[in-house]
């Protein structure tokens, strides 16, 4: 659909447009200052209200953070049924968003709802950054590695949730993981002057390690058995509790990856799960590398190296 839609060629100071699938656009107000902006929403994919506006708030965020910059406001969207639901869970859902938007000095300066019978929430979110220290899903350079903050598993699970085929266990882990912030990986960012980064969410840790090696014009080559997983979800993967976006994010980048025989399918298959609120991929030059994982682990305990960037060769993503 946006293929047909032409970059606006007249408005140098857009910096980052939809032309490059990143996570924000930037846009430039003066040589030391840039808007970061974004929007998500989402529906339901746990069982409690205060918890669904904590994720839907964090996931919306995220998209700031993965550029380097920092949230300021953010404005709610809201889908509620007029009848057959209590209001109740309505105020519960915002009142969780609204808590981490608190949390992370996120000013709620307004927002819009609509009658709908499903419901789905979530923000539009405007941060600021400094134009020359953005980083994009453009940045990745051969010789450079990537590394995920996160484990992923999150969609498996929440089909999982839908089916009560979820142990109280997975579903905290999960939860747990899903409510880990990325300002920390932004700070990183900052720190180690990270130029190619994006986070993992709705087209999956393959659908956004493509996105990066278009962008970059590499070749990302991932280990499978370096990917960090949430406990639980390879179980449920290979049971075929899988998401409706598993089809389509494949057939998103089926021409574009490689993944070698020797992979096991049901690995393989939670590298097409969508997540919501995932980690991010950050690449780097491998020199820093292990510097900026012990960096990582203060606040992601299960950070990973899990692959490398090289020269664009036939494929864009090759899965080892």
């Amino acid at each position: 659909m946006l293929s047909g839609l032409e970059r606006q060629p007249f408005d140098p100071n857009l910096l980052v447009g939809f032309d490059k699938a990143d996570d924000a656009g930037v846009y430039r107000l003066r040589d030391d200052l840039a808007l970061v902006q974004t929007l998500d929403f989402f529906t339901p994919i746990v069982d409690d209200p205060f918890d669904y506006g904590r994720i839907a708030a964090l996931n919306s965020i995220n998209d700031v953070w993965a550029m380097g910059g920092t949230p300021v406001t953010a404005m709610a969207i809201t889908c509620f049924p007029k009848k057959g639901v209590d209001f109740a869970i309505l105020g519960e859902i915002m009142r969780g968003g609204l808590s981490v938007l608190t949390e992370n000095k996120v000013a709620l300066v307004g927002g819009h709802s609509v009658d709908n019978e499903q419901i789905m929430f979530g923000y539009s979110v405007t941060g600021v950054i400094d134009p020359n220290r953005v980083a994009t899903n453009a940045g990745a350079r051969p010789g450079d590695v990537i590394i995920l903050t996160k484990p992923i598993g999150t969609g498996v699970i929440s089909t999982a949730i839908k089916f009560g085929k979820a142990s109280d266990d997975v579903v905290s882990e999960s939860i747990a993981t899903m409510l880990t912030p990325g300002k920390y990986a932004a700070e990183a960012i900052a720190s180690f002057d990270v130029k190619g980064a994006t986070d993992v969410t709705g087209f999956a840790l393959l659908g956004h390690a493509w996105e990066m090696a278009c962008a970059s014009n590499v070749t990302i080559e991932i280990a499978a058995a370096s990917v960090p997983l949430i406990a639980g979800a390879l179980d449920l993967a290979s049971a075929g509790l899988l998401t409706g976006a598993d089809k389509t994010n494949r057939e998103y980048v089926r021409e574009q990856v490689e993944v070698t025989a020797s992979n096991d399918p049901n690995l393989v298959k939670l590298f097409y799960d969508p997540q919501t609120a995932g980690g991010l991929l950050l690449a780097i030059p491998a020199a820093k590398a292990e510097d900026l994982l012990a960096e990582l682990r203060r606040n992601y305990p299960r950070a990973q190296i899990i692959g490398r960037v090289i020269e664009r060769e036939a494929k864009a993503i090759v899965v080892k």
